[in-house]
């Protein structure tokens, strides 16, 4: 909602038509003056900005066309909408040009206004609410602008971030893959006293066992065949600040039992070494597995599984904070709009259902991807629907079926995403379909499949589907 009840002011030479607007708006709650002359009108905006201006296009004195302009340049923010009794093709493309929200020919019914108004009012706080984001995230502390969002559930990370930070107690991080599990990581050693230190990431999914060890630890001339000369490990590299180990459950029994050993002694013996080295760091786990799950499996160390967990982080998917999808989303359309050199102010009405909408399984990366790409294709100062390349139908369950669960709780995730998408499909493409087979009239369409308009209507706005967009879906 916005700041306060939107304030629109009618522009016409015509009293009895001020009179008649004021009348019918005043109804809806909204603030509601008029001006009969463009003088008047950008007086009274110098006075106290309206947020939404109605104004004719031809007036006796500065036609609209030119309180359009003024308007635009002195309150960009402001809602322009343009009435005339002329209307025209060239004179509806001219303004619109020119930054009108919308064109509205007379004479016009009591609903036709309602409506044109009501699209600007939403439109309006569209802007709002693009403000107050970006003011948010200006505003943001180093810990809260890596791990964004006002839900609960990450504002409990993030408390949970603030406590263990200064300590240098072990932490597991638990989360699904691309929800932001080194963010944590990273932010836990930014707000510790080795914050000045190195931090090292490793990923333990990509490296075998053997490698892993010689990377961590190091080895000594002549450990193994190649080992020409001794190299310092990771651990040694680190020492007085943080190495973060993601994916740890798929490091291998012996590489776990050093790494219990170290967490236990703070000693390590590189490969081929006699002597064991002592460092000073602290080290942060991550996993998207369930390890209990494995432990009961025999395929992680129940004993180093319990020291690992002194101080466990759930970190949430981003379908189970999706208050915290816009603030995202807008944060990664500042950096790329800036890396860019473009100047995007937000995300269209329509764009914002849909990303709310959408349960992003590959979470915060996923996300950050696809605002990526939609900066990519923007040309204009607002991300459409157009723009947004979201996950085709099909290839998203796709997607899902390529996904192999590793417990039954994401298994029953899994094939409820499943279910859900293949609904979508059909149910868009029955629209779709129907729409064809009557030219897109609504009305006939609904009647056709038989269900009635509002709820057919309904299904169309679920899934984005306009009249205007029927050359983008018979393409």
């Amino acid at each position: 909602m916005p700041y306060h009840n939107p304030r629109i002011l009618i522009v016409d030479d015509e009293l009895n038509i001020c009179r008649s607007c004021t009348k019918v708006l005043s109804k809806l709650d909204y603030e509601v003056n008029y001006a009969l002359n463009g003088y008047d009108a950008l007086k009274m905006m110098d006075t106290e900005p309206f947020d939404i201006i109605i104004t004719d296009l031809k007036m006796s004195s500065l036609g609209g066309m030119e309180v359009l302009r003024r308007v635009k340049d002195a309150y960009p923010d402001t809602i322009v909408i343009v009435m005339t009794g002329y209307a025209s093709v060239s004179s509806a493309v001219e303004v619109m040009k020119m930054g009108a929200l919308d064109y509205l020919p007379k004479p016009f019914t009591p609903d036709e206004l309602r409506a044109i108004v009501r699209q600007a009012v939403a439109e309006r706080e569209i802007q709002l609410q693009n403000r107050r984001l970006q003011q948010q995230i200006k505003k943001s502390t180093p810990l809260s602008h890596q791990l964004i969002g006002n839900s609960p559930k990450i504002k409990q990370v993030i408390s949970m971030i603030q406590k263990v930070s200064p300590t240098d107690s072990t932490v597991l991080v638990h989360g699904e893959s691309g929800t932001g599990k080194e963010l944590v990581a990273r932010a836990v050693h930014a707000n510790s006293r080795r914050s000045k230190e190195v931090f090292f990431a490793v990923d333990c999914g990509t490296l075998s066992s053997n490698l892993l060890e010689s990377e961590l630890f190091g080895y000594m001339k002549g450990a193994f065949t190649g080992a020409d000369k001794d190299k310092e490990g990771i651990f040694k590299l680190a020492d007085a600040g943080t190495i973060f180990l993601d994916e740890i459950s798929n490091i291998g029994l012996e590489v776990q039992g050093k790494l219990l050993r170290f967490i236990e002694t703070r000693e390590f013996l590189p490969l081929g070494a006699r002597k064991p080295s002592k460092v000073n760091i602290r080290l942060i786990f991550a996993t998207n597995k369930n390890l209990q799950e494995m432990v009961a499996g025999g395929s992680f160390r129940e004993d180093f599984y319990y020291r690992i967990d002194v101080y466990p982080i759930l970190l949430p998917p981003l379908r189970d904070r999706k208050t915290d999808i816009l603030p995202i989303a807008y944060h990664f359309l500042n950096q790329f709009s800036e890396n860019m050199g473009k100047q995007i102010k937000g995300f269209a009405k329509e764009t914002v259902a849909r990303l709310t909408e959408y349960d992003w399984p590959g979470n915060v990366r996923q996300l950050r991807n696809t605002i990526e790409r939609a900066t990519i294709m923007c040309e204009s100062d607002q991300i459409s629907l157009n723009d947004l390349p979201m996950p085709g139908d099909m290839s998203d369950i796709d997607q899902l079926l390529e996904n192999i669960p590793s417990t039954n709780e994401e298994l029953k995730r899994i094939k409820k995403e499943i279910r859900q998408k293949a609904v979508g499909k059909v149910e868009k493409n029955f629209i779709l379909r129907a729409l064809e087979k009557n030219k897109w009239n609504v009305t006939q369409a609904a009647q056709s499949v038989g269900l009635q308009r509002s709820n057919f209507h309904n299904l169309m706005k679920k899934y984005s589907i306009t009249t205007q967009q029927r050359n983008h879906f018979q393409q």
